[in-house]
């Protein structure tokens, strides 16, 4: 009988035990679970790839301005005038693999108008779907944290003051 260990302190639990699923089985979203473990061997996905994986599915969403807290986007903003600097799709994203198990915690900014309530539940459901059918991990939650909402002439505002 394999041993789960939670990872999480939320609701649900990350379950870090073996991922041998039957061909065939299939999840609540009706896709088809791939085997992460089998006797040739075994998928291990780190948890960067899953963090990425959410990062762009969430600012795919429409009314998604940002993804991070204003230090994150503050830090952000200068690593990328430094040359060579890339922009990191992971940031505002924490995620908890285990084997067969993920779950996410977005921070978001929204645009200002957008209704919050239904900007989460799309967000939250094109996570689920691109992580769940990119990795074959069953996505236990998506934690989604509203850090600010932006306000489109704010930015006008700030260019005039540099």
């Amino acid at each position: 009988m394999p041993d789960t260990t939670a990872q999480r302190s939320g609701s649900q639990a990350v379950e870090k035990e073996g991922a041998e699923r039957v061909p065939g089985q299939q999840r609540s979203s009706g896709t088809e679970v791939a085997r992460l473990s089998s006797d040739r061997g075994r998928t291990s996905i780190a948890d960067g790839v899953v963090a990425k994986i959410a990062g762009i599915a969430a600012r795919d969403i429409s009314g998604v301005y940002a993804l991070g807290s204003g230090a994150a986007r503050a830090f952000a903003a200068v690593r990328q005038r430094v040359p060579g600097g890339k922009p990191n799709v992971a940031q505002g994203v924490s995620v908890e693999v285990g084997e067969k198990q993920c779950a996410v915690d977005l921070a978001i900014v929204v645009e200002y108008g957008v209704p919050i309530a239904e900007l989460a539940a799309a967000v939250r459901e094109n996570v689920i779907s691109s992580v769940e059918r990119m990795t074959a991990l069953e996505v236990v939650e998506v934690n989604i944290a509203v850090d600010d909402i932006h306000i489109e002439h704010e930015d006008d505002r700030e260019r005039q003051l540099q």
